[in-house]
Protein backbone atom coordinates (compact mmCIF):
# COMPACT_ATOMS: atom_id res chain seq x y z
CA UNK A 1 0.00 0.00 0.00
CA UNK A 2 1.01 3.85 -0.31
CA UNK A 3 2.41 4.95 3.04
CA UNK A 4 2.67 8.77 2.28
CA UNK A 5 5.08 8.49 -0.49
CA UNK A 6 3.96 10.46 -3.53
CA UNK A 7 6.33 13.02 -5.57
CA UNK A 8 4.54 15.99 -6.37
CA UNK A 9 6.03 19.59 -5.80
CA UNK A 10 4.17 22.96 -6.10
CA UNK A 11 5.75 25.11 -8.36
CA UNK A 12 3.40 28.08 -8.74
CA UNK A 13 4.28 31.40 -6.74
CA UNK A 14 1.22 32.96 -4.46
CA UNK A 15 1.05 36.64 -5.80
CA UNK A 16 -2.28 38.72 -4.70
CA UNK A 17 -2.12 41.19 -1.99
CA UNK A 18 -2.65 39.11 1.06
CA UNK A 19 0.73 37.57 2.89
CA UNK A 20 0.22 34.04 2.68
CA UNK A 21 -0.14 32.05 5.92
CA UNK A 22 1.65 28.33 6.37
CA UNK A 23 1.88 26.08 8.94
CA UNK A 24 3.48 22.54 8.93
CA UNK A 25 3.27 19.48 11.17
CA UNK A 26 4.51 15.52 11.30
CA UNK A 27 1.28 14.15 11.21
CA UNK A 28 0.05 10.99 9.45
CA UNK A 29 3.38 9.44 8.82
CA UNK A 30 4.68 12.45 6.99
CA UNK A 31 4.68 16.17 6.49
CA UNK A 32 1.79 18.16 5.94
CA UNK A 33 1.94 21.83 5.41
CA UNK A 34 -1.04 24.17 4.76
CA UNK A 35 -0.66 27.51 2.88
CA UNK A 36 -3.15 30.01 3.10
CA UNK A 37 -3.44 33.19 0.68
CA UNK A 38 -6.79 34.97 2.34
CA UNK A 39 -7.33 37.47 4.75
CA UNK A 40 -8.57 35.65 6.98
CA UNK A 41 -7.76 34.95 10.68
CA UNK A 42 -5.36 31.68 11.57
CA UNK A 43 -7.32 30.34 13.78
CA UNK A 44 -9.21 28.66 10.53
CA UNK A 45 -5.47 26.52 10.46
CA UNK A 46 -5.76 25.74 13.46
CA UNK A 47 -9.54 24.09 12.74
CA UNK A 48 -7.70 22.55 9.97
CA UNK A 49 -4.83 21.30 11.79
CA UNK A 50 -6.71 19.73 15.00
CA UNK A 51 -9.28 18.14 12.42
CA UNK A 52 -5.85 16.44 10.57
CA UNK A 53 -4.68 15.67 14.17
CA UNK A 54 -7.58 14.07 15.36
CA UNK A 55 -7.79 11.92 12.43
CA UNK A 56 -4.07 10.28 12.80
CA UNK A 57 -4.91 9.81 16.06
CA UNK A 58 -7.80 7.28 15.07
CA UNK A 59 -6.06 6.11 11.85
CA UNK A 60 -2.60 5.24 12.51
CA UNK A 61 -0.65 2.83 13.73
CA UNK A 62 2.30 4.89 15.28
CA UNK A 63 2.28 6.94 18.66
CA UNK A 64 -0.55 6.54 21.05
CA UNK A 65 -3.16 3.74 20.75
CA UNK A 66 -5.46 4.57 17.46
CA UNK A 67 -8.84 3.13 16.54
CA UNK A 68 -7.19 1.07 14.23
CA UNK A 69 -4.48 -0.43 16.77
CA UNK A 70 -7.55 -2.01 18.99
CA UNK A 71 -9.29 -3.22 16.09
CA UNK A 72 -6.08 -5.20 15.08
CA UNK A 73 -5.44 -6.19 18.65
CA UNK A 74 -9.18 -8.09 18.99
CA UNK A 75 -8.36 -9.54 15.30
CA UNK A 76 -9.93 -12.92 15.13
CA UNK A 77 -11.55 -12.33 19.06
CA UNK A 78 -14.75 -9.97 18.99
CA UNK A 79 -15.69 -6.66 16.94
CA UNK A 80 -14.51 -3.16 17.86
CA UNK A 81 -17.05 -0.13 17.37
CA UNK A 82 -15.26 2.78 16.33
CA UNK A 83 -16.05 6.23 15.32
CA UNK A 84 -18.01 7.22 12.16
CA UNK A 85 -14.65 8.73 11.03
CA UNK A 86 -12.98 5.65 11.06
CA UNK A 87 -15.90 3.57 10.25
CA UNK A 88 -16.29 5.46 6.90
CA UNK A 89 -12.99 5.07 6.11
CA UNK A 90 -12.71 1.35 5.95
CA UNK A 91 -15.94 0.99 4.36
CA UNK A 92 -14.86 3.20 1.33
CA UNK A 93 -11.59 1.13 1.11
CA UNK A 94 -13.31 -2.30 1.13
CA UNK A 95 -14.97 -0.03 -2.28
CA UNK A 96 -11.53 0.36 -3.84
CA UNK A 97 -10.96 -3.14 -2.83
CA UNK A 98 -13.95 -4.56 -4.41
CA UNK A 99 -13.33 -2.11 -7.56
CA UNK A 100 -9.80 -3.25 -8.47
CA UNK A 101 -10.68 -7.27 -7.28
CA UNK A 102 -7.87 -6.59 -4.18
CA UNK A 103 -5.22 -4.23 -5.50
CA UNK A 104 -5.89 -2.18 -3.09
CA UNK A 105 -6.29 -4.15 0.12
CA UNK A 106 -5.77 -2.26 3.27
CA UNK A 107 -5.24 -6.06 5.41
CA UNK A 108 -1.65 -6.00 3.51
CA UNK A 109 -0.50 -4.59 7.10
CA UNK A 110 1.29 -7.18 8.40
CA UNK A 111 3.92 -7.60 4.97
CA UNK A 112 4.25 -4.18 5.11
CA UNK A 113 5.18 -3.84 8.70
CA UNK A 114 7.86 -7.35 8.00
CA UNK A 115 8.97 -5.91 5.00
CA UNK A 116 9.82 -2.00 7.31
CA UNK A 117 10.88 -0.39 4.39
CA UNK A 118 11.16 2.98 4.56
CA UNK A 119 12.02 2.44 8.69
CA UNK A 120 14.75 2.09 10.38
CA UNK A 121 14.48 -2.07 10.51
CA UNK A 122 13.74 -2.77 6.66
CA UNK A 123 14.81 -5.91 5.73
CA UNK A 124 14.83 -8.48 3.26
CA UNK A 125 12.31 -11.18 4.84
CA UNK A 126 12.92 -15.01 3.82
CA UNK A 127 10.06 -16.65 1.60
CA UNK A 128 9.07 -18.46 4.56
CA UNK A 129 8.04 -15.32 6.55
CA UNK A 130 6.39 -13.65 3.25
CA UNK A 131 4.22 -16.96 2.79
CA UNK A 132 2.97 -17.65 6.20
CA UNK A 133 1.61 -13.93 6.16
CA UNK A 134 0.01 -14.18 2.93
CA UNK A 135 -2.82 -15.79 4.39
CA UNK A 136 -3.89 -13.08 6.65
CA UNK A 137 -4.53 -10.31 2.99
CA UNK A 138 -7.80 -11.16 2.38
CA UNK A 139 -9.81 -7.74 2.17
CA UNK A 140 -12.96 -10.60 2.08
CA UNK A 141 -12.72 -10.98 6.04
CA UNK A 142 -13.26 -7.17 7.52
CA UNK A 143 -16.78 -7.44 8.64
CA UNK A 144 -18.54 -4.50 9.38
CA UNK A 145 -21.96 -3.65 11.26
CA UNK A 146 -23.66 -0.77 10.12
CA UNK A 147 -25.71 -0.64 13.28
CA UNK A 148 -22.85 -0.39 15.62
CA UNK A 149 -20.33 0.97 13.84
CA UNK A 150 -18.08 -2.27 14.45
CA UNK A 151 -14.99 -3.41 12.43
CA UNK A 152 -14.20 -6.91 12.88
CA UNK A 153 -10.74 -9.03 11.64
CA UNK A 154 -12.03 -12.44 11.00
CA UNK A 155 -8.36 -13.91 11.18
CA UNK A 156 -6.31 -13.85 14.36
CA UNK A 157 -2.86 -12.12 13.55
CA UNK A 158 -4.47 -10.18 10.80
CA UNK A 159 -3.91 -6.24 10.30
CA UNK A 160 -5.32 -3.03 8.24
CA UNK A 161 -2.98 -0.26 7.82
CA UNK A 162 -4.50 2.94 6.16
CA UNK A 163 -1.37 4.21 5.14
CA UNK A 164 -2.65 4.35 1.15
CA UNK A 165 -6.16 6.10 1.72
CA UNK A 166 -6.12 8.26 4.99
CA UNK A 167 -3.85 11.18 4.18
CA UNK A 168 -6.41 12.04 0.93
CA UNK A 169 -9.15 11.35 3.22
CA UNK A 170 -7.67 14.18 6.12
CA UNK A 171 -6.89 16.92 3.14
CA UNK A 172 -10.60 16.50 2.13
CA UNK A 173 -11.51 17.45 5.31
CA UNK A 174 -9.14 20.36 5.95
CA UNK A 175 -10.21 21.70 2.88
CA UNK A 176 -13.90 21.68 3.95
CA UNK A 177 -12.82 23.42 7.09
CA UNK A 178 -10.54 25.68 5.19
CA UNK A 179 -13.60 26.22 2.80
CA UNK A 180 -15.97 26.88 5.71
CA UNK A 181 -13.78 29.29 7.35
CA UNK A 182 -13.90 31.45 4.05
CA UNK A 183 -10.40 30.40 2.57
CA UNK A 184 -10.88 30.38 -1.26
CA UNK A 185 -7.22 30.05 -2.46
CA UNK A 186 -5.22 27.42 -0.60
CA UNK A 187 -2.30 24.82 -1.30
CA UNK A 188 -2.75 21.63 1.01
CA UNK A 189 0.38 19.39 0.94
CA UNK A 190 0.32 16.10 2.42
CA UNK A 191 3.73 14.63 1.91
CA UNK A 192 3.47 15.32 -1.63
CA UNK A 193 -0.44 14.62 -1.71
CA UNK A 194 -1.16 17.84 -3.04
CA UNK A 195 -4.78 19.39 -2.88
CA UNK A 196 -5.18 23.10 -4.40
CA UNK A 197 -8.62 24.79 -2.92
CA UNK A 198 -9.49 27.48 -6.03
CA UNK A 199 -7.48 29.10 -8.29
CA UNK A 200 -3.98 31.23 -7.51
CA UNK A 201 -5.25 34.30 -5.89
CA UNK A 202 -4.67 36.30 -9.32
CA UNK A 203 -7.45 34.64 -10.98
CA UNK A 204 -4.53 31.84 -12.71
CA UNK A 205 -3.98 28.39 -12.31
CA UNK A 206 -1.93 26.82 -9.92
CA UNK A 207 1.16 24.75 -11.90
CA UNK A 208 2.25 21.35 -9.91
CA UNK A 209 5.21 19.53 -10.51
CA UNK A 210 4.81 15.78 -10.96
CA UNK A 211 8.55 15.02 -9.78
CA UNK A 212 11.02 12.49 -12.22
CA UNK A 213 11.33 9.22 -10.72
CA UNK A 214 14.44 8.45 -9.26
CA UNK A 215 16.29 11.73 -9.81
CA UNK A 216 16.73 14.95 -7.19
CA UNK A 217 13.79 15.74 -5.80
CA UNK A 218 12.44 19.07 -7.24
CA UNK A 219 13.54 17.70 -10.85
CA UNK A 220 9.80 17.50 -12.97
CA UNK A 221 8.78 15.20 -15.79
CA UNK A 222 6.07 17.58 -16.31
CA UNK A 223 3.16 19.91 -15.04
CA UNK A 224 -0.49 20.09 -14.26
CA UNK A 225 -2.28 23.64 -14.51
CA UNK A 226 -5.22 23.23 -12.52
CA UNK A 227 -7.49 25.00 -9.93
CA UNK A 228 -9.88 23.30 -6.91
CA UNK A 229 -7.94 19.68 -7.74
CA UNK A 230 -6.13 17.08 -6.25
CA UNK A 231 -3.19 15.39 -7.96
CA UNK A 232 -1.48 12.58 -5.90
CA UNK A 233 1.04 10.11 -7.18
CA UNK A 234 2.45 6.63 -6.14
CA UNK A 235 5.91 5.49 -7.27
CA UNK A 236 8.60 2.76 -6.12
CA UNK A 237 11.64 5.63 -6.15
CA UNK A 238 11.33 7.13 -2.47
CA UNK A 239 11.02 4.70 0.14
CA UNK A 240 13.40 1.43 -1.07
CA UNK A 241 16.31 -0.29 -0.62
CA UNK A 242 19.28 -2.41 -2.61
CA UNK A 243 20.02 -5.75 -1.42
CA UNK A 244 22.24 -7.64 -3.56
CA UNK A 245 21.96 -5.83 -6.75
CA UNK A 246 17.58 -5.91 -6.85
CA UNK A 247 15.58 -3.13 -5.21
CA UNK A 248 12.79 -3.44 -3.14
CA UNK A 249 9.87 -0.57 -3.09
CA UNK A 250 7.38 -0.22 -0.48
CA UNK A 251 4.38 -0.59 -2.77
CA UNK A 252 3.69 -4.34 -2.05
CA UNK A 253 1.19 -6.36 -3.74
CA UNK A 254 -1.08 -7.73 -2.13
CA UNK A 255 -1.28 -11.26 -4.17
CA UNK A 256 2.41 -11.81 -3.72
CA UNK A 257 3.85 -10.28 -0.74
CA UNK A 258 6.37 -9.04 -2.47
CA UNK A 259 7.37 -5.25 -4.33
CA UNK A 260 5.48 -5.07 -7.38
CA UNK A 261 6.90 -5.76 -10.71
CA UNK A 262 5.09 -3.66 -13.61
CA UNK A 263 7.29 -1.58 -15.60
CA UNK A 264 6.44 1.61 -14.16
CA UNK A 265 8.05 4.55 -12.29
CA UNK A 266 4.61 6.38 -11.10
CA UNK A 267 1.09 6.85 -11.67
CA UNK A 268 -0.75 9.76 -11.12
CA UNK A 269 -4.74 10.49 -10.05
CA UNK A 270 -5.78 13.96 -11.15
CA UNK A 271 -9.32 14.12 -9.39
CA UNK A 272 -11.60 16.60 -7.55
CA UNK A 273 -11.86 14.15 -4.11
CA UNK A 274 -8.26 13.49 -2.10
CA UNK A 275 -9.38 10.03 -1.07
CA UNK A 276 -10.11 8.90 -4.49
CA UNK A 277 -6.29 10.18 -5.57
CA UNK A 278 -4.76 8.39 -2.92
CA UNK A 279 -6.60 5.11 -3.19
CA UNK A 280 -6.55 4.87 -7.23
CA UNK A 281 -3.34 6.22 -7.65
CA UNK A 282 -1.35 3.03 -4.95
CA UNK A 283 -4.20 0.77 -6.83
CA UNK A 284 -3.17 1.28 -10.73
CA UNK A 285 0.10 0.79 -10.17
CA UNK A 286 -0.36 -2.46 -8.53
CA UNK A 287 -2.82 -3.65 -11.51
CA UNK A 288 -0.12 -2.45 -14.25
CA UNK A 289 -0.63 -0.04 -17.50
CA UNK A 290 -3.64 -1.86 -19.35
CA UNK A 291 -5.89 -2.82 -16.52
CA UNK A 292 -4.91 0.51 -14.49
CA UNK A 293 -5.91 2.48 -17.81
CA UNK A 294 -9.06 0.55 -18.23
CA UNK A 295 -10.15 1.28 -15.16
CA UNK A 296 -9.60 4.83 -15.40
CA UNK A 297 -11.69 4.88 -18.66
CA UNK A 298 -14.79 3.77 -16.48
CA UNK A 299 -14.18 6.45 -14.07
CA UNK A 300 -16.64 9.44 -14.50
CA UNK A 301 -14.27 12.33 -13.49
CA UNK A 302 -10.95 10.96 -12.69
CA UNK A 303 -7.94 11.19 -15.13
CA UNK A 304 -4.66 9.39 -14.71
CA UNK A 305 -1.08 9.70 -15.75
CA UNK A 306 1.39 6.23 -16.00
CA UNK A 307 5.06 6.21 -16.24
CA UNK A 308 6.31 3.72 -17.64
CA UNK A 309 10.63 2.74 -16.90
CA UNK A 310 11.39 3.18 -20.51
CA UNK A 311 10.26 6.91 -20.33
CA UNK A 312 7.17 6.73 -22.17
CA UNK A 313 4.41 8.61 -20.62
CA UNK A 314 0.32 7.73 -20.86
CA UNK A 315 -2.47 10.04 -19.86
CA UNK A 316 -6.01 10.79 -20.25
CA UNK A 317 -7.13 12.88 -23.17
CA UNK A 318 -9.30 14.59 -19.66
CA UNK A 319 -5.95 15.95 -18.96
CA UNK A 320 -5.07 17.88 -22.61
CA UNK A 321 -4.34 21.31 -21.88
CA UNK A 322 -3.64 20.95 -18.31
CA UNK A 323 -0.54 18.62 -18.66
CA UNK A 324 2.69 19.50 -20.23
CA UNK A 325 5.80 17.32 -20.42
CA UNK A 326 8.70 19.14 -19.85
CA UNK A 327 11.61 16.51 -19.62
CA UNK A 328 12.83 15.99 -23.29
CA UNK A 329 13.87 12.31 -21.74
CA UNK A 330 10.23 11.41 -21.51
CA UNK A 331 8.16 10.68 -24.28
CA UNK A 332 3.97 10.68 -24.70
CA UNK A 333 2.49 7.51 -25.91
CA UNK A 334 -1.18 6.47 -26.87
CA UNK A 335 -3.27 5.82 -23.55
CA UNK A 336 -3.87 2.08 -23.37
CA UNK A 337 -7.38 1.05 -24.99
CA UNK A 338 -7.34 -2.85 -24.60
CA UNK A 339 -9.44 -4.49 -22.64
CA UNK A 340 -8.28 -6.65 -20.12
CA UNK A 341 -8.61 -10.02 -18.39
CA UNK A 342 -7.58 -11.80 -15.80
CA UNK A 343 -5.99 -10.77 -11.92
CA UNK A 344 -7.87 -7.92 -10.63
CA UNK A 345 -10.31 -7.24 -13.52
CA UNK A 346 -13.24 -6.87 -13.85
CA UNK A 347 -14.31 -4.24 -11.52
CA UNK A 348 -17.47 -4.38 -9.61
CA UNK A 349 -20.20 -2.46 -11.08
CA UNK A 350 -21.48 -1.35 -7.42
CA UNK A 351 -18.19 -0.26 -6.75
CA UNK A 352 -17.57 1.73 -9.51
CA UNK A 353 -20.85 3.96 -8.83
CA UNK A 354 -20.03 3.67 -4.67
CA UNK A 355 -16.39 5.35 -5.68
CA UNK A 356 -17.92 8.18 -8.36
CA UNK A 357 -19.89 9.30 -5.71
CA UNK A 358 -17.36 10.40 -3.00
CA UNK A 359 -16.78 13.94 -2.38
CA UNK A 360 -14.89 16.17 -0.20
CA UNK A 361 -18.29 17.41 1.61
CA UNK A 362 -19.11 13.19 2.50
CA UNK A 363 -16.18 11.33 1.75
Amino acid sequence: MLFGLTALTLTACAGGPAKPISRTELLLGTTITMTVYDRVNSAVLDRAFARVRDIHNRMTTEGTESEVDKINQEAGIRPVPVTPDVYGVIKTSLDFSRLTNGAFDITVGPIVKLWGIGTDHERLPSPDEIKALLPLVNWRWIKLNDSDNSVYLEKKGMGIDLGGIAKGYAADEAERILAEGGVKHAILDFGGNILVLGSKPDGANWRIGIQTPFQTRGSFLGIVSTADMSVVTSGPYERYFIKNGTMYHHIIDPKTGYPVQQHLTSTTIYSGVSMICDGLSTSIFVMGLDKGAALIRMLKGVDAIFVTDDNKVYYTDGLEGKFEITNTEYKRAAFPTAVPSGEYWPPDPAAVTAIEKLDRVNP
